[in-house]
């Protein structure tokens, strides 16, 4: 079964919305077992979106477009299935009704125009509407062949992908595989790095055939790099085994750099082993100001193990705030120190401190980029690592903050000044 989208959307092609929806989609699809082997984009003009909708059935057994359902005279795409399946539009009183009857709870007068939403191609069917919007989706036969309609709007979209096209896909493919995935997140390598590290593996991958799992690198800017692994199976119960067999190999060459799965965040990681270990925390920040707190109170119960944050932006808060010698404030001794003073001030168990340079000037002889980390844990002697830290300002900033929870996590798991080989640059 293979499967084309279709995004329809002057605004997609004029880079004024980004396009997720085809990103998702084409997710959903893999997971389902359904090919997808081409996209399009096209503006809202009847005559293209003929032609894309004729082009995508000349080369796929499905199509889903998306957008163009909804009541203002550029939505057209029920008018352009309509031309491609051959057939005139028709009032549906069932999808009129529902509209009527949607206006009418939220005590609201119904512009005449929702009506063109009820207009639904001969032959084909319309999806209940999900909340809250109006646009119904439709499934329209075309042939042997199937056009999904569902609207752009990505919530609406999802609810019937969901429960009625990827349903009603699976029925009209027959027998479909499982396809399962999961994601490792890290977190102190390059794309390169881990690339080098997986080399061997993947060509073994490559030469074992189609049915071996697959492994892709995936991008997360100041998130660090994902390692997305990917089974194929008759069943949930053997795909299952195969993904946990492949995660273990996987982990065991990466090592300590994979830090989560899936929508494991730092924070999320760092809170649990905190909290496992019955451990409070205080945070000194400098050049991260206050970000390093935010992201920790971000996670729910995080005053249970999180007892503050100073941010000591000028030299004299560091002073006489925190208790840090006078001197340069950029070093690694300011950084223990920030630590220290922090977790003394708030009476936690562990204290961070970060201190830097985020530019765009040097400052204490450092140049732009230079981050000093630090942890203190009880009596235990501090741990201090030195990072050279890519990108302008913010990214500085925000790479400083997540390197620091990433040391965090590494001291608490016994491995103290770990200087990972590289950072992420992608």
């Amino acid at each position: 079964m293979r499967c084309e989208v279709v995004a329809v959307g002057t605004e997609l092609l004029l880079g004024q919305i980004i396009d997720t929806n085809s990103a998702w989609l084409g997710e959903q699809l893999a997971l389902a077992g359904i090919d997808r082997t081409h996209g399009q984009t096209v503006g809202d003009n009847l005559d293209r979106i003929v032609g894309a909708l004729e082009l995508a059935l000349s080369r796929a057994d499905a199509v889903i477009v998306c957008g163009g359902l909804g009541p203002t005279q550029d939505d057209i795409t029920r008018d352009a299935i309509a031309a491609v399946m051959g057939v005139p539009l028709e009032a549906d009183d069932d999808v009129a009704d529902r509209i009527l009857e949607r206006f009418a709870a939220r005590g609201r007068r119904m512009p005449a125009n929702n009506m063109r939403q009820a207009m639904v191609p001969r032959g084909a069917t319309a999806i209940s509407d999900p909340q809250p919007g109006t646009a119904p989706g439709l499934i329209c036969p075309v042939g042997d062949k199937v056009v999904y309609a569902v609207p752009g709007v990505p919530s609406e979209l999802h609810e019937i992908v969901r429960g009625a096209v990827l349903p009603d896909l699976a029925r009209r493919a027959g027998s479909v595989a499982v396809i399962s995935s999961r994601t490792l997140r890290t977190w102190g390598d390059s794309e390169s790095g881990l690339a080098e590290r997986l080399a061997e593996h993947m060509r073994e991958l490559d030469e074992a055939g189609p049915a071996a799992p697959t492994l892709a690198f995936l991008a997360s800017g100041i998130e660090g790099l994902k390692v997305r692994i990917t089974v194929k199976a008759d069943d949930e119960a053997t795909a299952a085994q195969r993904i946990d067999a492949e995660e273990k190999l996987v982990r065991d060459l990466l090592g300590d750099i994979v830090f989560a799965t899936d929508g494991d965040t730092m924070e999320h990681v760092v809170a649990e082993m905190l909290t496992s270990r019955g451990l409070t925390l205080a945070v000194a920040e400098s050049l991260t100001g206050g970000l390093v707190a935010s992201r920790l109170v971000n996670v729910p119960g995080a005053s249970d193990w999180f007892r503050g944050g100073v941010v000591s932006y000028a030299p004299e808060v560091k002073f006489t705030v925190l208790d840090v010698p006078e001197g340069p404030v950029v070093s690694a001794g300011t950084a223990v120190a920030m630590a220290a003073g922090v977790r003394s001030l708030l009476g936690a168990d562990v204290g961070l401190g970060v201190t830097g340079v985020a530019g765009p000037d040097a400052l204490d002889g450092e140049p732009p980029g230079t981050v000093h980390l630090a942890v203190v844990v009880g009596d235990d002697e501090p741990v201090t690592v030195r990072v050279m830290l890519p990108g302008g300002r913010e990214t500085v900033r925000q790479l400083a903050c997540i390197s620091l929870l990433d040391l965090l996590r590494r001291t608490l798991r016994g491995r103290r000044g770990d200087t990972p080989r590289g950072w992420p640059l992608a």
